[in-house]
């Protein structure tokens, strides 16, 4: 694919000393972006990457076109009704971003998707999204809320990539935002109920969000008052309200620990109180009832060995765990993820079997029951359901041949009501099938796979197929359809999710098996995964394409020093790759918030000597690799650019083997790339030419 000659990092040797361990380090000095070598380093691969690229730019061009005619430009979401209105999104073809609109409660029918914004009876305009980032490269809407009187509409912008938000607050009536503007906020955004004051979370120099302030419109942002502080770097905070109206949470929680203060919506000068002291290891999450016994909370907890966790009730001015009875008993085997709080019932999202589940139990403890889904293989989550006082409840169905639909779901009648179905012109899903497959690990464990491919498919080996792989923070990969990967179906590409451990798809316990001491079983499951595919005849080494990212990029640099064999190509986005340094680096984002999930090699030398042997940077050897194309992200706070870049170079100096290796960075960007759907779209379009011309397949 490319006839120059790559880039070559310069070697400038760092020595790395850790308890009697000595690491020389060549690629250290590209974490110094203030280095001009660096900017020449990271632009000399993107032109490298470019050159490279170019002799399949016309198959990019065609799936980027593919994708821009099965998705429906200029659309509508389902409108989510919240107080005396319904609020939803339009997007309009040539336009980037969202315009954010709301019409009368109980206006009939969908809005009209190809009206222009704000001209049908009654729609108002709420916020336009393309009208904030113009004239910025990068823009991303981080936060956004409604005032009780919904009045005023809060949110937050990012114009770099790096997380930190500028937030405004804008009046509806007169449509011009107030003089209120506060700088340097994070995720997490709560009212209170005066319509007024405004509680929001600010990061550290870290990027740990470790502060809850207080701010009355229109006043100085140096008056605002600090509510709480995090010390502990292990803690993240965040803030929300209750859908009862009644409650401000504070929420600080590490990987394994988490503690909750509750503020009156209704006093928001009044002192934050505590549900329940924080004690290592024991979780809990809070949300509000407000019915006519009173008010009272239920709790989501792993306390007292619940594993899967339990739900708990108790009194609304609890002060410690003693306070809390018990509603929905432990079950080893179904993990209770999430209960959402309404006026009548209780809704919660559970897993059991590798399938997410929703079960509705009246809030009178009568007969509760679960909702059924239509396939073997699905995914399905609640929707935005911000009204307290419902009947009905909204969720999203999907499956890896179904688009999603938008579902108003009766909690009493048990009758549903398909409000809307992502478009997707031109594609027919009778065409392919989904169904299960299970590996097995070196271990025994047996390790679920979701696929989907064409109808009638060949099982001789001779089918291209695109394995998928995360496996961290008990994150679920849920088979989810994408209109994007129709190109790859149509082609005649199959594609698999290898549910691995470390991930949350079969409970607490898949998670606990993939992280700290055991994350090994990660990588080995995925490689399990990737050799039952081909045993089984979907695939085979030479039509075998691999792809993770962030933390699922770890996983596609240790499966590329472990097994190199089994696939032709392998896709590493924002790749966690030098995680043994990251981790000895206290100073760095996500660093010491992460020893729980990762282990502290600082202070553990079993530890240290455990990531050292899996850390793909460390480990990269003299062998014939995949071809590989890795990306990173200049303004990425979670993956630092710096970790895909020595990888790349170091991968260039050590293997004298012909290999295929292109290293992209958004020199504008963040995390998750470049903003904007149709740049994400030509990102995606430039992904999917890479994967289908190492297949093979250059049409």
């Amino acid at each position: 694919m490319a006839d120059r000659e790559p880039p070559r990092a310069p070697r400038r040797p760092t020595t790395l000393r850790h308890f009697d361990d000595v690491r020389i380090d060549d690629w250290y000095w590209l974490r110094n972006r203030d280095d001009p070598a660096v900017r020449e380093y990271l632009e000399a691969e993107n032109a490298y990457t470019e050159a490279g690229l170019a002799s399949i730019a016309p198959l990019r061009d065609r799936i980027f076109e593919e994708i821009m005619a099965r998705v429906r430009e200029t659309d509508v979401s389902a409108p989510v009704r919240h107080g005396p209105w319904e609020y939803y999104a339009r997007t309009i073809e040539g336009r980037n971003y969202a315009v954010h609109c709301r019409r009368p409660a109980g206006t009939p029918g969908l809005p009209d998707a190809d009206a222009a914004p704000g001209t049908p009876p009654g729609e108002e305009v709420v916020l336009d999204e393309n009208e904030l980032a113009a004239g910025h490269e990068y823009f991303v809407l981080r936060t956004l809320a409604i005032s009780p009187d919904h009045r005023l509409l809060a949110y937050g912008t990012d114009v770099t990539g790096g997380e930190r938000a500028l937030l405004r607050v804008r009046d509806l009536e007169h449509h011009v935002d107030l003089d209120d503007e506060i700088p340097d906020t994070y995720y997490g955004l709560a009212w209170a109920n005066d319509g007024a004051t405004l509680f929001y979370v600010r990061p550290d120099e870290a990027v740990r969000p470790y502060q809850v302030w207080r701010h009355s419109l229109g006043t100085p942002v140096a008056d605002d008052v600090l509510v709480f502080q995090e010390d502990d770097e292990r803690y993240y905070v965040t803030v929300g309200r209750s859908r009862s109206a009644k409650v401000v949470m504070i929420t600080c929680e590490s990987k394994v620990t988490s503690e909750v203060h509750l503020i009156d919506a209704d006093a928001p000068s009044s002192a934050p109180r505590c549900v329940a002291p924080r004690e290592q290891g024991v979780e809990y999450h809070v949300d509000h009832h407000a019915g006519p016994d009173g008010d009272h909370l239920y709790v989501l907890t792993n306390a007292d060995g619940a594993e899967s966790f339990k739900l708990m009730r108790a009194p609304a001015d609890a002060t410690s765990r003693t306070d809390w009875t018990e509603v929905v008993p432990h079950r080893p085997d179904v993990r209770l993820a999430d209960v959402d709080v309404f006026a009548e019932h209780l809704v919660l999202s559970t897993r059991s079997g590798g399938l997410e589940r929703v079960h509705v139990l009246p809030i009178d403890g009568g007969d509760g029951h679960e909702i059924e889904m239509a396939e073997e293989v699905y995914s399905v989550w609640l929707g935005p359901n911000p009204e307290f006082d419902t009947g009905t409840i909204h969720y999203r169905y999907t499956s890896l041949v179904a688009p999603v639909s938008d579902v108003d779901y009766d909690l009493e009648a048990r009758t549903r009501t398909v409000v809307k179905v992502q478009p997707v012109d031109g594609y027919d899903p009778a065409t392919f099938e989904t169904h299960r497959l299970w590996a097995t690990a070196p271990d025994g464990v047996r390790v679920p796979i979701s696929i989907v491919h064409r109808r009638g498919l060949p099982r001789d080996g001779s089918a291209p197929l695109l394995l998928y792989g995360y496996g961290s923070y008990e994150v679920s990969i849920d088979p989810a359809f994408s209109p994007t990967r129709v190109s790859l179906l149509e082609r005649g590409v199959s594609y698999a999710i290898a549910h691995v451990r470390g991930g949350g798809e079969l409970g607490r316990r898949w998670y606990e098996d993939g992280k700290l001491d055991r994350k090994r079983n990660t990588f080995t499951d995925f490689i399990a995964c990737a050799e039952h595919l081909i045993a089984e005849g979907y695939t085979r080494p030479s039509r075998l394409v691999a792809r993770g990212g962030s933390a699922g990029g770890l996983l596609m640099g240790a499966v590329a020093n472990l097994a190199p064999h089994l696939f032709t190509a392998i896709v590493a986005e924002v790749p966690f790759v030098d995680c043994l340094t990251t981790m000895l680096d206290d100073s760095l984002p996500l660093t010491v918030t992460e020893w729980e999930e990762w282990g502290d090699p600082v202070h553990d030398r079993a530890i240290y000597d455990y990531i050292k042997q899996y850390a793909p940077y460390d480990n990269v050897t003299d062998q014939p690799y995949p071809a590989m194309l890795v990306t990173a992200g200049l303004n990425d706070p979670r993956v630092q650019y710096w970790e895909p870049a020595k990888w790349v170079a170091k991968l260039r100096a050590t293997v004298r083997s012909p290999t295929t290796l292109f290293l992209k960075t958004e020199l504008g960007a963040g995390h998750h790339g470049p903003s904007g759907r149709y740049e994400s779209w030509r990102d995606e379009a430039q992904v999917l030419a890479f994967v289908l011309s190492r297949m093979g397949i250059e049409d």
